[in-house]
Parts: C-alpha cells; structure tokens; sequence
C-alpha cells in the first residue's frame, strides 16, 4: 500500500512539472484582506497577496488572475483581473520566475449585490504559448459583513424633509405715523394731524383697544427730532417742545377712547444720522462730498459750515432734505395673538376653510399618526391648491409608509408649482438613495440648499457615502436608526446606546442594531434578547441574521 502511494505521488509531480500544464493552486498560495470581506459604500473591496510557487510558471505561460464574488442569491461580480507571465514571453506584464516563482499584490473592487452572504473565488485564465490551459478554481475567502449597507433600511425609518409653515402665535408689529413741522416751530398743525399716516395711527389704538383681532399693545413711543441746520441750543429747544407737544396729542387720544398705554417720549436735537440717511438715498450732485464732510467732521458745528460752503448743493439741502428732518415719529409696539393649538384643530374640523394655509400646515404638525397629518395635508392641497408645500409633505407621509412610487408623484406635483422647493430637492435625493443611486441623490441634495431637515438627509447622504464621521456630526441632535448605525460604523459604542434608547418610534431594525451593538461591545445575553426581539417584530430580517457574521458568536 505505500508503495502505491509513493508512485501516486511521483505520478503527480511529474504531471505538475510537466510542459504542457500548470496544475492547481491552493488557498494556501492566497492571503485576503479583509477576511471575512466588508462592505464600503457600496462596494467590497479587497487586497489579495498572492504567491506562485517554485517551478509553476512555465516560461511560455500567461495567467490571468480573475476574482469572482459570488452571492447566495446567484448574483456573480467580477473585480479587477492582474496578468502574469513566463520568463520567455515578450510581454508587458509581471514576470514571474520559473525557478523561483514569487510573490505579487493586487486590488480587486466588486459591487455589492443585496446579499450578505458571499464567498471570493480566484478563476484563471491560462496559456502556455497559444494552447489554453486549466487552473482549477480556487475559493480565497469565504463571508462578508454588509452592516454598513444597512442603511438601505435605515432609510426607510428616516424623516423625509417636511416644508416647514410659518406660523407664528404671537407676531411683534409695529405701526408708525411722522408729522412734520415747519422751520423753527413746533405747532401741531391740523392739516398734519389729518395726514393719512396719523389717521392710521388713531385708528390702530382704536383697534387694539377693543381688542377685537387678537392684539397687545405694548408701548407707544413718540420721537421728535430738529434738523441739523441752526445751533444746537435753538434745536435742542426746539426738539424738545416738539417733543411735548407730540406727546400730550398721544395722551389725548389714548384718554378719548379711553385707553391705558405706556408713552415713552424722546427727543433728538440734531438729527445727524437721519440727515445722513436721507442724503445717501438722494440724487445731489454733490451728495460724495457732503457725505465725506459728513466722515470727516464730527463737531456739528464744524459740520453745517462745510456743508453751508457747498452752495450749489446747500439750496437742494434746504429744500429737499431738512424738510423732512423737522418731524416727530409715533409708533406703536404691538402683538398679533393668533388661534391656539386647540382652536386651530377645532376649526380644522368645523371648517378648515376659514384658516391660512400656515394655519393648516401648523395644525399637520401637531397629530402624531400618519393618517392625521395626511388628512389635513390633503385639505391644505384643496384649499390652497397653489402652495407647494402641502404637496411635498404628502410625498413625506408615503414615503414614511413605503410607498416610493406615490412619493415621487406628490414631489413632481410639487415641483410643478415651486421648481425651487429645497425640501422636494431634499426627498428626491432620499428616495434616489432608497434606490441604492448615491450619484443622482448627491445632485439632488446639492440643490437642497435651506431645506428643513437638511441635517438628516445630509446624515443619510454621508452614510452611504460610507463617511461615517461625518454623517455622525450631521446627526448629532438626531435620534434616529440611521444616527445610530454611523455611531457603530464609527465606533462610537457608547453613543449609539444612548441614540437607540431615544429612537421615537422603535421598530424591529432599532432591535438589530442593538444586537450588533451588544455584540461588538461583548454583551452576548443582551445581544441575544435583541437580536429575539427584532425578529419578533420583523420576522424579514430572519434571513439577514442568519448570514450576518457580526452576530456570528450568538450561535443562534
């Protein structure tokens, strides 16, 4: 018997030396990394070193190496290929020794295919001068781990960029009215008092007083001011009995309708800045130089004499400026108090109609379930058919459920009305992502620009860029599923703990995260409970987690 096997193997030398074949290589002869092969934005890249034994390469031969990954699911992807050569071919590729053999290195890259279970193979293609010969096939790494493509999943418990309203509850307002004075006085006079600025004014107090709308009143300023032309002590004079005057007209129509207001009066006795003001909006000829004396004197009586020397422009000062500085500002600081959060969902449902479309789009806002805001997104599209954004947080809402396609309509309605709408750009680019086409969701989400939720979207972008750093810091105040994988890809264990306890609606997918949590952080009894309680409440997942090496050490 050993003296068969001894021929047996003499029998197979010779054939390996032989001529007119190269005979097989073994797993011995490869070293991959990594091993197990991972995932990266969408690719599985690998580093293979490889060795050509003593006495292989036969000096007339050319070997191509071709990798394969090949997925459970029947899917074959071809990485890059590397040829060599024999000592006696006049070629450009890597010789390798007859007598010697030796070593060499090549990168090899394959798309990723959907499928967490797949096994590297070396094929070969061979020739020893013109005739092809066989090299066996050889299997060089077996698994891969594919956590990072999990946010293909993640994505679909994303938030999708929502068009904010711009409802606001309590406004600050403000109304103002000026009357003017003549040179050197400062009489009220009636033809002032009738101006329509002023009548707005009362009728304003009017208003708020009764109170009928929703308003606050909170103060009533009065400004009276002198023109920089004169001395400072006539103008201060002046100003101030402008003041007085202007005042004591506030307190008489206040004490007429019979109201209580806080009067806080001023006065400014050269109005330097409001001539300025005025002069920088002008057409004067010589408004540079006037602006420049302005810069460069800043005694007020310095000032009018260089200005007074500009003659030409003097006269155009003294008619179309000063005028308009020998005044008094009356303001009223006020609040508009819109509806409540409850009137606002108790006229939702008596009659939506008689609310602004940042009325409705707010009251969206404050349901929780889906089919709500849906319902109040459908009447805002009914009642303001011309306002984008109730269309695009539709697309928000079936993209929530799943349904891409309805998601991608309500978008183009969208669009159709606003092209510009940043949010519509942001969730075109989600549901590009969705789709597993990094490239055109990158353009979308380029053009995105101030769009509400922009963080998140960017968060998820980045994700599947695999720059896990980033996406990190764009989810940094975000409690989500795809948060926490970036903090894991990243690392970052301890956060991601904290980040999966406060998803706000946890489904089966929070579960398996905390399950390649625990494990990576050796936690084994609480990766188990996990890892039950995501196939509880997914049983989809089953499949992935049966080929998921990361949960390998459970031993399901």
């Amino acid at each position: 018997m050993q003296k068969k096997h001894l021929l047996l193997l003499s029998a197979t030398v010779v054939l390996f030396s032989s001529c007119s074949k190269l005979g097989p290589l073994s797993a011995d002869n490869f070293n991959v990394a990594p091993n197990p092969l991972e995932t990266q934005a969408g690719s599985v890249p690998a580093t293979i070193n490889g060795h050509f034994p003593e006495k292989y390469m036969k000096r007339k031969a050319i070997v191509t190496v071709i990798p394969e990954l090949r997925y459970s699911n029947g899917t074959v992807v071809q990485g890059n290929t590397a040829t060599f050569q024999g000592e006696k071919v006049a070629g450009n590729e890597q010789t390798i020794s007859y007598r010697l053999g030796g070593n060499y290195t090549m990168k090899t890259n394959f798309a990723y295919a959907d499928d967490n279970k797949a096994d590297m193979y070396l094929t070969f293609q061979a020739f020893i001068g013109s005739k092809k010969v066989q090299v066996p096939e050889v299997k060089v790494a077996e698994g891969i781990i594919a956590t990072s493509e999990l946010y293909k999943k993640t994505l679909g418990t994303a938030q999708a960029a929502i068009a904010p309203d711009a409802y606001q509850r309590i406004s600050k307002q403000k109304q103002e009215a000026n009357i003017k004075f003549l040179i050197q006085q400062a009489t009220l006079r009636k033809s002032e008092l009738a101006n329509n600025s002023v009548q707005e004014f009362v009728k304003m107090l009017q208003r708020i007083n009764n109170d009928r709308q929703g308003l606050n009143l909170e103060n009533v300023e009065v400004s009276a001011y002198a023109s920089p032309d004169g001395g400072f002590n006539i103008n201060d004079r002046l100003a101030a009995e402008r003041q007085k005057n202007s005042e004591q007209y506030v307190n008489q129509e206040l004490k007429r309708i019979q109201m209580q207001a806080n009067v806080d009066a001023k006065y400014t006795a050269q109005d330097w800045e409001g001539f300025q003001e005025l002069v920088k909006a002008s057409d004067i000829q010589d408004k540079e130089v006037i602006l420049r004396v302005l810069s460069m004197y800043k005694d007020p009586e310095e000032r009018e004499q260089q200005i007074k020397n500009i003659s030409s422009a003097f006269r155009e000062l003294a008619d179309g400026i000063l005028p308009q500085l020998r005044r008094a500002r009356l303001t009223i600081n006020y609040e508009t108090v819109g509806r409540s959060d409850d009137q606002i969902l108790a006229q939702i449902n008596s009659d939506a109609s008689k609310l602004s479309v940042e009325e409705l789009l707010y009251g969206a806002a404050l349901k929780d379930d889906l089919n709500s805001k849906e319902d109040i997104y459908k009447l805002a599209t009914e009642i303001y058919p011309n306002d984008a954004r109730a269309y695009n947080n539709l697309a928000t809402i079936q993209y929530a459920r799943g349904n891409y396609a309805a998601a991608q309509q309500f978008i183009q309605k969208a669009q159709s009305i606003t092209p510009s709408l940043p949010e519509a750009q942001a969730n075109l680019g989600m549901l590009a992502l969705k789709a597993g086409d990094i490239k055109t969701a990158e353009q979308y989400i380029a053009n995105a620009t101030g769009a509400n939720g922009l963080s998140e979207v960017l968060g998820n972008l980045h994700l599947a860029q695999g720059n896990f750093a980033q996406a990190e810091q764009d989810f940094s105040e975000i409690y989500s599923n795809s948060a926490a994988l970036a903090q894991i890809m990243n690392k970052e264990y301890a956060s991601a703990a904290v980040t999966l306890k406060y998803v706000k609606n946890p489904n089966g997918l929070t579960e398996y995260l905390k399950a390649i949590l625990f494990t990576r952080m050796g936690n084994l009894d609480d990766a188990r409970q996990a890892l039950n309680s995501a196939l509880a409440k997914d049983p989809s997942l089953s499949r992935y987690a049966a080929n998921d090496l990361e949960l390998k050490k459970l031993n399901r």
